[in-house]
């Protein structure tokens, strides 16, 4: 049977791509590896943040934002430096994303059910010049029901064609090759892969079952990046970061292997910015893992105190939830790939989130009531588990025997108590007045003027070795694979280009594997919120285009 067009990939790409191509009536074949547990993909596990400018929610809490604003905070992060190559497609695709976000991204999403949680966040700050690296403003807008929450309405549709008999979803088949003929792609062949119904996220099983060939004119490639392939990722390391650690905890499931980006190369595509890629610095091992190294990303305020593995203090602008790839740089110039935050139970309880639908059920859940008790006494109930059962968390009733568990912890002995706590101590000192000359103190306090910062995220400045603001918390801090910045070169219409420059005829990509557009739209570094609404985005254009393609 031929089909009007074939989707690779059941993630958010996949399905928002589908979701176009179902307006126009189209007969349309889903193929994915895994088992029908993991539909939607990676981002279901997402924490659901969506970057979005001059919002209501934003208005409603005092933030003045603008796409002009938005578009210098993208270029002073991007940092585009291959503008006649490489980065070509990328900064127009980046542009007409910043429009988008600006523009109908919120309206749109409303009209499919998607609402969002009223505090927005303010990630990745930057701590460098107006024009540098960061988000002038909190953009981070939290899906009310997480990364669940902002599948649903377009895994729902997908499920109702396919009881419809208009959408033919395969899982388990695994596509090991592109159909080429005349240099246009004409389908794709594969493997059947054996029956596997394990729970979502968990690898499964590779054994081959069968093999099948599909044929159509059209071939859309959502399959993601490669996070979960730890080979691709130090193959691919970039040396401006410094040697790739020796050990990376993995904040995505293993099916996330980069696979079908070397297939599309064989069949003629471009894959650019390969060396550019996203990990975060705060990773902590999860004591109930799901699928292997599985690692759970800190989203910290900013008051914790960021070592490196010997115990000294990181310099500006390392500071939590500033500037992610900085700080990596940082740390692996230590020679270690881990580092330490120490802080107080009350810097815990206001500022400690963990990244993730399944570590935040009360936003997953959509229950208000559940949401309230984060502004109560005490860690949120996830948080707390790991302080109790997570083995990178140390909690002590004195700085001594807080250094003597990290120690331990780490069988190395690097940490010296007494210059660990001459550092505290002066930062400690610097409270004593609301001017200061320490830039983390200063960046705390500026972030208490946002009210959503005031009221959920940023502790009131204290002294950390102050007992009645303990126990002391230590916690140590992982290496965590995450996203892929490069990918296939795609021009504005989600078209794959080949090495010559022009479009591969027939063959398209959409979300990781596009680069979240153009291959690579997010340039060096990311403003958060932006990798979900990549999918979004680079699904919609894809799935318009070859929607118009098909009608003409």
């Amino acid at each position: 049977m031929k089909y009007d067009a074939i989707v690779v990939g059941a993630g958010l790409a996949g399905l928002v791509a589908m979701t176009e191509l179902l307006n126009g009536k189209r007969r349309v074949l889903l193929l994915d590896q895994e088992p029908e547990t993991n539909f939607g993909g990676q981002a279901w596990w997402s924490f659901g943040g969506l970057f979005l400018v001059d919002s209501p929610e934003q208005r409603r809490l005092g933030i003045k934002d603008s796409r002009d604003l938005a578009w210098q905070d993208w270029l002073g992060s991007a940092g585009f430096d291959r503008t006649g190559d490489e980065d070509y497609w990328a900064i127009k695709w980046a542009e007409a994303y910043v429009d988008f976000a600006a523009g109908e991204k919120r309206a749109w999403l409303r009209s499919l059910g998607v609402r969002f949680f009223p505090i927005v966040g303010w990630a990745e700050r930057g701590g460098h010049l107006a024009d540098g690296h960061g988000n002038s403003v909190p953009r981070f807008h939290i899906t009310w029901g997480t990364g669940p929450g902002l599948v649903k309405p377009f895994a729902d549709r997908v499920r109702e064609a396919v009881k419809a008999g208009l959408v033919d979803y395969r899982p388990r088949h695994r596509v090991d090759e592109i159909i080429m003929r005349n240099g246009a792609a004409a389908g794709v062949k594969g493997s059947v892969l054996e029956p596997d119904g394990r729970p979502r996220g968990e690898a499964t099983s590779r054994t081959a079952i069968g093999e099948f060939e599909f044929f159509s004119d059209i071939v859309l490639l959502a399959s993601g990046g490669i996070g979960g392939n730890f080979d691709l990722v130090r193959k691919n390391w970039p040396a401006r970061l410094g040697n790739p650690p020796e050990s990376f905890l993995s904040g995505v499931p293993k099916h996330v292997d980069g696979r079908m980006l070397s297939i599309a190369e064989r069949a003629g595509a471009r894959i650019v910015n390969k060396d550019r890629m996203w990990h975060y610095t705060e990773g902590i091992r999860n004591w109930n893992p799901v699928w292997p190294h599985h690692g759970i990303r800190i989203l910290p305020g900013p008051s914790s105190l960021w070592l490196d593995a010997a115990g000294n203090r990181l310099p500006v602008p390392c500071l939590p939830g500033f500037d992610t790839l900085g700080t990596l740089k940082a740390i692996l110039a230590t020679g270690f790939d881990y580092s330490w935050f120490i802080l107080t139970e009350k810097i815990i309880e206001k500022e400690f989130a963990l990244s993730g639908s399944e570590q935040n059920p009360d936003l997953t859940e959509k229950s208000i009531r559940k949401a309230l008790r984060r502004v109560l006494p005490g860690p949120t109930p996830p948080v707390k588990a790991f302080m109790e059962k997570g083995e990178d968390f140390i909690v002590a009733d004195s700085l001594e025997k807080l250094v003597d568990g990290m120690n331990r912890l780490t069988g190395t002995g690097l940490l010296d108590y007494r210059e660990i706590k001459r550092q505290i101590l002066a930062r400690d000192r610097e409270m004593d007045n609301k001017f200061t000359k320490d830039l983390q103190i200063a960046a705390l306090r500026n972030a208490r003027h946002y009210m959503g910062d005031r009221l959920a995220r940023v502790a009131k400045p204290h002294k950390i070795l102050d007992p009645k603001n303990g126990p002391l918390i230590a916690v140590r801090l992982h290496i965590l694979t995450r996203k892929t910045l490069g990918g296939l070169q795609t021009d504005l219409s989600g078209r794959v280009l080949g090495k010559d420059g022009r479009p591969v005829k027939g063959l398209y990509a959409a979300g990781e594997a596009a680069g979240f557009g153009g291959g690579g739209m997010h340039g060096f570094r990311s403003l958060e919120g932006t990798f979900l609404g990549g999918c979004l985005f680079t699904g919609r254009q894809a799935g318009r285009a070859i929607e118009q393609e098909l009608r003409g």
